[in-house]
């Protein structure tokens, strides 16, 4: 039975990078609270066997191929949810890409790259939501940033610079979007185990290095960021805005 105030039956969400991690993660959680939910992403094969797998699971999903670093692309993408589904009420702001290299290697293409994906991607699809949201008075934002927007690890000068840069916009959107009844948060989560990052965190000494400098001496897993979201995007988070929600098993506050 749900509890009516995570109750999201009839609205509509959006996530990005959904196909699969922790995108994919989030958007099953928002279906089963009763969103219809959407994923974009570039890969159309893995977009659509997400969908598929939500579908099989009672939840209803579809697909949209979407850069979210061009422009044109990104208003055709909420254009296209509008005009099937009637509004967009959360968007989960979550594509991103990291390139790990020493700072005297980055090269300026992986700068552009990563900066482009995780900034730019982050602003434009925020911007095209929220035209929506505010036609509508109302709507859910919840950008995904990371415990490296608030400190500091080697090899992660342009992912972390991004990071940051989500969490100023975070804030700033927020305060700009409040008299439209739109709020605006991040989850800023720590290491979090997916089919991506398993074979990087089996990995022995790596991996202990992650649980000795977290509280609870564990990584993530994809379960512990079902509740964060579905707050986000509910009713019980209504007088919640502009915040950086870390899971990180303590990490930041240690």
């Amino acid at each position: 039975m749900k509890i009516s105030i995570f109750d999201l039956s009839g609205k509509v969400a959006l996530v990005t990078g959904g196909s699969k991690g922790i995108g994919f993660g989030m958007a099953r959680s928002l279906g089963r609270h009763g969103a219809q939910v959407v994923i974009a992403s570039r890969g159309a094969d893995a977009g659509k066997a997400a969908v598929e797998k939500l579908n099989g699971e009672g939840i209803k999903a579809f697909y949209v191929a979407a850069d979210v670093t061009n422009k044109e692309e990104v208003d055709d993408l909420v254009e296209t949810i509008v005009n099937r589904c009637g509004s967009l009420d959360i968007l989960v702001n979550n594509a991103g890409m990291n390139i790990r290299k020493p700072l005297v290697e980055v090269e300026e293409s992986d700068w552009d790259q990563v900066l482009s994906v995780n900034l730019k991607g982050i602003f434009l699809v925020g911007q095209a939501a929220a035209k929506q949201m505010m036609k509508q008075k109302y709507g859910k934002i919840i950008n995904i940033s990371s415990i490296f927007g608030s400190v500091g690890m080697a090899f992660q000068t342009s992912y972390a610079a991004s990071k940051g840069g989500i969490n100023q916009l975070t804030r700033v959107w927020a305060d700009e979007l409040a008299p439209y009844n739109i709020t605006v948060n991040a989850i800023a989560p720590g290491y979090i185990r997916t089919p991506m990052t398993a074979g990087w965190l089996d990995d022995a000494e790596r991996y202990q290095n992650i649980v000795n400098a977290t509280m609870q001496k564990r990584v993530g897993e994809l379960s512990d960021l079902d509740g964060p979201v579905v707050f986000l995007a509910s009713d019980a988070s209504a007088y919640v805005t502009g915040q950086i929600l870390h899971v990180d098993g303590g990490w930041t506050a240690k």
